[in-house]
């Protein structure tokens, strides 16, 4: 039978072993959402992906910035809600890996789409998204 020290060091949290991994923060104010709608946009079935590579005296440059927009297009509050669930799920388990620090990010839902959309699907679509953004592949305008 194994001491409290075993039981203690099995619980301990997984630290990632990719130091490519981004950290994500979430934008805040509208200047920062206006900014990112003027730039690069990429769209899906289940969404748009706005994107801009930010200046270097405006963040830490080692940040990845990300926001979700749902408008009332999309429904009453709880479709708004559930939509910006999905995408921020989404964006939880993409851009730590695919975003480019310094790039700010804003994923807008699409109505009807982001809400009834598979899950696997969404996560596709931010992937071909990113890369449309970053012209490794598909078209971005």
């Amino acid at each position: 039978m194994a001491g409290p020290e075993a039981g203690a060091a099995e619980r301990a949290p997984a630290v990632s072993s990719c130091p490519q991994e981004a950290r994500l923060e979430g934008l805040a104010r509208r200047t920062e959402f206006l900014k990112a709608a003027q730039a690069r946009r990429q769209g899906t079935a289940g969404f748009l992906l706005q994107a801009r590579r930010r200046a270097e005296a405006e963040a830490d440059p080692a940040l990845v910035r990300v926001g979700f927009t749902a408008s009332k297009k999309i429904g009453n509050a709880v479709l708004r809600n559930r939509a910006k669930r999905r995408l921020r799920a989404v964006a939880r388990e993409v851009l730590p890996a695919a975003a480019r620090p310094g790039w700010d990010y804003v994923l807008v839902a699409r109505p009807q789409a982001t809400v009834a959309r598979p899950y696997a699907d969404l996560v596709a679509d931010l992937r071909r998204a990113l890369a449309g953004v970053h012209g490794t592949g598909g078209a971005a305008r």
